[in-house]
């Protein structure tokens, strides 16, 4: 028998991903009892708002999950690895946003649009895994044309926010660009010696988030680099496409830092088994949960971060044919990496707990 409600803990409150979580949860009237905001020590103090309340932030401790039923964690890998195994002790059910339990072959990695029949297979730790925010957008775009067509390779190039980095990132980056727009006096009638002249200063801009500067560039760079080479965001990406798609689907992907504010963009290239038509995908994605199709060529209408802000849709466009090969599509794939791409995919995992299993 259900509950009328459940006691859920959000750990990480006061970040964004958090306060996210929260919002989500009112928004989509999740049926919470009793709710727990849970921060390190030193965010102890603050209130968070729900339902029009405020809630005290408490310290997360490791009896913090007595008489909870679900944890919402989005305060770090450390966090998650020490915690959520008291959690689970404590008959806690938890849905990590961190990549630490992504891999775990007991743990369930879950895009609701993709295989939320994976779910069931929480009991055997008490934990489900949230994907990356760039493998849960393009997995949501991707799946429907997967089941109609069966994708054989996956070429993809991100285009990822600030945010995805965090608070700091966000105002290293606004602080560049003020710094670089203050500096550089070039008008239309100057040469572009005197604006390369302008930027030279600020080819080694001291830097404290990114090695290198991100305003006004592209860092073809997130995350650490790997033995191979590739980004640990990158592999990300390849493993855990296969662990939520298809173990047999080859993945390349490449992954960006540009300075935008909010949302990831990817450019994605698929090779399928069976041919399909742009008709035919744009037909397919128009009917596909968590899809919206924005593409008008004639109109200059395709997916934009400004579009994606706030938005619980993945939005898909530019959707073509690849010439170059005879089974092969061309999309467009953006979406609002801390609301679908954190917050709203936990809150999703969580209502289908409530649903059918809890």
């Amino acid at each position: 028998m259900k509950k009328d409600g459940y006691n859920v803990a959000v750990v990480g409150a006061t970040g964004a991903v958090g306060n996210m979580m929260i919002n989500v949860l009112e928004r989509r009237s999740f049926p919470v009892k009793k709710l727990l905001m849970l921060a390190s020590g030193r965010s102890s103090g603050r209130t968070a708002q729900f339902r029009g309340k405020d809630y005290p932030v408490l310290e997360l401790t490791e009896s913090s999950f007595e008489g909870i039923d679900i944890g919402l964690f989005s305060a770090g890998g450390s966090i998650s690895a020490k915690f959520a195994p008291f959690a689970s002790k404590a008959h806690c059910i938890v849905i990590d946003n961190t990549a630490h339990f992504r891999m775990d072959p007991d743990v369930p990695l879950v895009v609701p649009e993709v295989n939320p029949e994976q779910i069931a297979k929480y009991t055997v730790k008490n934990i489900i895994a949230n994907p990356n925010c760039s493998t849960i957008q393009m997995l949501v775009a991707l799946k429907p044309l997967h089941d109609v067509a069966k994708i054989k390779r996956i070429v993809v190039s991100t285009y990822q926010s600030v945010s995805g980095t965090g608070k700091d990132a966000l105002d290293e980056m606004l602080n560049q660009s003020r710094d670089m727009a203050n500096s550089i006096h070039w008008n239309k009638e100057d040469s572009l010696d005197k604006l390369w002249s302008g930027l030279k200063p600020f080819r080694t801009l001291e830097t404290k988030v990114y090695p290198h500067r991100i305003a006004f560039e592209c860092l073809p760079q997130i995350d650490v680099f790997m033995p191979n080479d590739y980004t640990k965001e990158e592999m990300k990406m390849v493993w855990e496409t296969g662990k939520i798609l298809d173990p047999d689907i080859r993945v390349t992907a490449t992954t960006v830092r540009v300075p935008t504010f909010f949302g990831h963009s990817e450019s994605v290239n698929i090779e399928t088994e069976k041919k399909l038509s742009a008709q035919d995908a744009k037909d397919i994605l128009s009917k596909a949960p968590g899809v919206k199709v924005l593409d008008d060529p004639s109109r200059s209408e395709y997916p934009l971060t400004a579009l994606a802000a706030g938005e619980d849709y993945t939005l898909v466009g530019r959707i073509r044919e690849d010439e170059s090969i005879d089974k092969g599509l061309n999309l467009w794939v953006v979406s609002d990496n801390i609301l679908k791409g954190a917050a709203l995919n936990a809150v999703q995992i969580a209502e289908i707990l409530v649903e059918r299993y809890i």
